[in-house]
Parts: structure tokens; sequence; C-alpha cells
């Protein structure tokens, strides 16, 4: 069966642009290549949004939680319900492997199987591929670019590098857990972006000396007892049981570049897109969510990219009336 509309990820915005498909009674599938919101299941497990509750619903949805702020295991109760409650059709543990215009045809070739279809749109997030330290060391056992939760550091030695939400969360969960925790920045400062209600609080933990801040530094090598970090004062030498780099995730831009969307030169890699239809520089293929802001992945988030379902729906629409009249 040849498709309308095959969406590349089952993310919120993906399970938002399926919606409008089946609102609008088009043929459609999604194909993600995890689980269900698999950037959202791989969150820390005590993680808190930065939104509330009703800037991350969709089609106009109620999402009730019992705080104003909704935790990761809310979110994935209210995504999963809706994908469930509206029997969505998403394929799961099927990944995109190549994407060829034949045409005004797409062919598409998944790891189960084989679709054609006269749209797409990509909304592939950004967390699977981290931003690498590219040091000695970081390849080793001891190292991890996700924090899940604390328990794993209790009474270790931990370095976590960055400064940003997900770093400030891990060291305030790890050494409240009982870990004894390093910072590593290499900013002047913790991050202007962390939650307001978080930033106070890992200010005041590194003033008692409770945590620990190296900044303006960064982490030479990884060994297997201990870590070389580079500062103002010279290279430190400190021991280590654990290294947790959170130092960012960025989209996957070789899959774009295979489908032929045009990234900036300029070191961002901004996909080329029409802001007023979503629509890439390859006509039928749209992007959707976080993957449209490039390397600045705090550009676009759940909160006001819910609003590309609807643009690229009405696009295809219109395009389809177009040709009709």
């Amino acid at each position: 069966m040849r498709l309308d509309v095959l969406i590349i990820g089952g993310g919120p915005i993906g399970i938002a642009c399926a919606l409008e498909c089946k609102k609008k009674g088009l043929d459609y599938v999604v194909l993600e290549k995890g689980t269900l919101t698999n950037s959202l299941y791989n969150y820390p497990l005590n993680m808190t949004f930065f939104s509330t509750s009703e800037k991350l619903e969709i089609d106009d949805i109620p999402f009730i939680s019992n705080s104003a702020k909704p935790n990761r295991d809310e979110a994935l109760e209210y995504y999963r319900r809706v994908a469930t409650s509206n029997h969505l059709n998403i394929n799961l543990y099927e990944k995109v492997e190549a994407v060829e215009k034949q045409g005004d045809i797409f062919e598409i070739k998944s790891s189960k199987s084989s679709y054609t279809a006269k749209n797409i749109i990509v909304c592939t997030g950004f967390y699977d591929i981290p931003k690498l330290l590219d040091v000695p060391g970081e390849d080793l056992q001891k190292v991890s670019h996700y924090f899940k939760e604390a328990h794993p550091y209790v009474m270790r030695k931990t370095i976590v590098v960055g400064a940003s939400n997900s770093a400030v969360d891990a060291a305030l969960e790890i050494w409240r857990k009982g870990g004894e925790v390093t910072m590593v920045v290499r900013g002047p400062s913790i991050g202007e972006r962390v939650k307001y209600w978080v930033k106070p609080d890992i200010e005041n933990r590194i003033a008692e000396g409770s945590i620990k801040a190296i900044y303006n530094s960064e982490i030479k090598e990884i060994r297997d007892n201990e870590v070389v970090i580079s500062t103002p004062d010279g290279e430190q030498t400190l021991d280590n049981d654990f290294v947790v780099a959170l130092t960012g995730y960025r989209p996957n831009f070789e899959f774009l570049k295979s489908i032929g969307v045009k990234l900036s030169e300029d070191g961002n890699y901004f996909p080329a897109y029409d802001p007023d239809t979503m629509e890439s520089n390859i006509p039928g293929l749209y992007l959707a969510g976080v993957i449209c802001g490039g390397m600045e992945t705090h550009k676009w988030f759940i909160e006001n990219s819910r609003v590309h379902a609807k643009i690229i729906l009405e696009n295809i629409l219109s395009r389809v009336s177009t040709r009709h009249t």
C-alpha cells in the first residue's frame, strides 16, 4: 500500500503528527527504532520537566499530573495513553535505514520492511548521539554519557562533566544518595538555562563544599582509577571511580544528509526548511521538532514544536487540494 505519510520518530511530536494524519483521514505509519517516546524513556528516573503539564499536551488532550511540573513517569503514561487510546499506527523497534525519492514518491527501507509514501515527516529528536569529550579513556566502562539513577554511584568518587540541567540534576542526586561528586565545568559558572528552582540548590551545595566544582576546566584524560583535568592553574589528577559526561547530544545529521536534506555550513548544521510549512529542500519531506534547530538543541522542544504537526498536515492537504482543482 502506498502511504500518504510516513513519520520517522515515535516521540511526542511524532505522536502529534500521527494524530493529525488520523484526524484528516490519511494513510500513515510511524516508524520508531526504539520504544514509544524512546528519548523520554531514557531520561533519568526522577527527572522533572521544566514545562508545566498543559504545555506538554498534544491535540488538546488533557495531561493531568500530581504537581504543576510533571515527572518522567507521568509523561510516559500520558503519551502512552494518547497513542494506545487513539489506536495510532506506530511500529516500534523498526529503524529506518534508507530513504530514496523516485519521482514524486519516496521509497523507504526499514530494518523490517519496505514502504512507499507520498510524504515523509522526520521528527527524530537528538538524544541518541552524545557529544563526545574526544579524550583518551572515554571508551572505558566507567564512563557514561547518560544518567539514569544515582544508586550505582553511592560511596564512589564521581566526576560529572557539564553544567546544564542534566549535569546539575545528576550531581545533586548522586550527592544526596551518598556519592562524592566533583563537577568539571568548561565555563566560569553553572549554566544560565538551568531550571530556576534547581540553580540556587546546586550553587549553595558548591558554596558550602558539599559538591566540588572546577570551573574553566576540561578533562584531558580518563584512566582506570583517576582523571586528568586541565585547569587555569595547570593539570590536576583526581582519584576517580566513575565519569558521567553530560555534555549534550546532537541530531543524526548523517541521516539527514543521506536523504538529501541540506545543512548549513557554519558549524550549527541548521537543516533547510520553510518555517511556514516545515517542508525541507526536498518537496514532500518535512521536518518537525528539535531536529529543526541543528546543533541548537535548546531551540525547539515539545512545548513550542507540537504546533509543527498541524502546520505540516495543513500544507500536505493544501497541496492535495491544489492538484485536484
